[in-house]
């Protein structure tokens, strides 16, 4: 069974993780495809083999395996395996989006927004944020939030930017507690308040946020905090 294929990379055996998943592969699965794309895209327990992951996620494609569509799409977007092609990533994308992979929604939402191989479209965009944000996706939340808030393919609504915001902070991405005290220091969708306000901004400093690290390090500077 397959799933012994998963527990032995779970515990970190990837060498029988890539015997199980070639098996498996090899008649025809598509989830051991998949994995199997992975693992040569990773080096994990082989050779890192962009040119096999890709024939690997192909073959699952070719069943509709969501995240192997997903894996195309990024293979797509970023070059490896094959030729730079967005406009072949936001297809992908998109098939993996409408089978319910959360990162897909994301991405072809990202694409949609930024009109990246495809006509730029805010209001579609705004649906697969909303989407992948039903799906628990922090990123989702978080542009959606902007999209709210600057009032892109869907109606200004600042106390839904604040709560998409809330929630990419929640689950601690770095751009959701900046954009969550901006929303603190600006009053919107929100009772003012510069104490919350910084104290998001440190936290999305420490996350590594750069424009947070300016504004904290100009504060310092200006010897209005201690850090």
């Amino acid at each position: 069974m397959i799933q012994q294929a998963h527990d032995a990379y779970n515990r970190g055996d990837y060498a029988g993780a890539l015997a199980l998943y070639t098996h498996f592969a090899d008649a025809g699965d598509a989830t051991a495809q998949t994995s199997l794309g992975y693992m040569y895209q990773n080096g994990l327990a082989c050779e890192p083999d962009p040119f096999k992951a890709y024939e690997l996620y192909a073959k699952a494609a070719e069943q509709n395996h969501p995240y192997a569509l997903f894996n195309l799409g990024v293979a797509h977007a970023n070059g490896f395996g094959v030729s730079h092609d967005q406009f072949k990533a936001h297809e992908y994308f998109m098939q993996a989006a409408i089978r319910e992979v959360p990162q897909a929604m994301y991405e072809v939402a990202l694409m949609l927004e930024r009109g990246l191989g495809c006509l730029q479209n805010f209001s579609e965009a705004a649906f697969w944020y909303e989407e992948g944000a039903k799906r628990g996706s922090p990123e989702c939340f978080n542009n959606l939030g902007v999209l709210y808030k600057e009032a892109h393919g869907v109606e200004q609504n600042f106390a839904r930017a604040f709560v998409c915001f809330s929630r990419a902070a929640d689950a601690g991405l770095a751009e959701g507690l900046y954009n969550l005290g901006l929303m603190f220091d600006q009053g919107l969708g929100c009772e003012q308040n510069h104490d919350a306000a910084l104290d998001y901004c440190r936290k999305a400093a420490y996350k590594g946020h750069e424009k947070a690290k300016n504004i904290i390090r100009s504060l310092q500077e200006e010897g209005k905090i201690v850090f």
